[in-house]
């Protein structure tokens, strides 16, 4: 589904930061855009920055529940500093609070969380009605083999004494 991406331009608070971007809302089914203004209210801009496709997969139904049984179900948009004349560069929209996880956790770019439509709620609730199956916990057995008589590894070979095999060697204990 394609998602419009909306980000809100502020006035920075210091003198470092000129403006302040935020991704703020999400527009299902939207077309195409590029940096089209929407609205503006005094020093704040509001822009439908991109249009994202939103991609649900199978695999990753377990991550979609997760994030609609939070408080406020939410979709993450990845955006990066842009290397061209336009603020960010919008990378990917997504559902998945892991996949947004594993976006955070590189430094290199920035997650926000925008509050999902209703409509986009229940079109994710019924994707994973159909395509969710909960796995089966298989609690992993022991084999009963002893491994504890093996003692591979233990001490240093270059040791005569049986007795304390983790002592260090010394140079006159050195085998040659």
């Amino acid at each position: 589904m394609p998602l419009g991406i909306v980000i809100r331009r502020v006035p920075g608070v210091t003198r470092w930061a000129t403006h302040v971007w935020k991704a703020v809302a999400v527009l299902p089914g939207a077309g195409g855009a590029d940096w089209k203004e929407m609205r503006r209210d005094g020093d704040a801009v509001e822009y439908h920055a991109a249009t994202l496709p939103l991609e649900l997969f199978r695999t990753d139904t377990e991550a979609y529940l997760h994030g609609l049984s939070a408080k406020e179900p939410a979709i993450y948009v990845v955006m990066r500093p842009s290397e061209s004349d336009r603020p960010l560069d919008m990378v990917l929209a997504t559902a998945s609070p892991y996949e947004a996880q594993d976006y955070a956790d590189t430094g290199e770019e920035l997650v926000e969380k925008v509050p999902m439509p209703e409509g986009l709620i229940a079109w994710i609730r019924d994707f994973v009605e159909l395509h969710h199956e909960d796995e089966v916990f298989v609690k992993r057995r022991r084999d009963k083999a002893r491994i504890d008589r093996k003692e591979d590894g233990i001490g240093d070979a270059r040791i005569r004494q049986v007795a304390d095999v983790y002592r260090a060697p010394s140079r006159k204990e050195t085998v040659h």
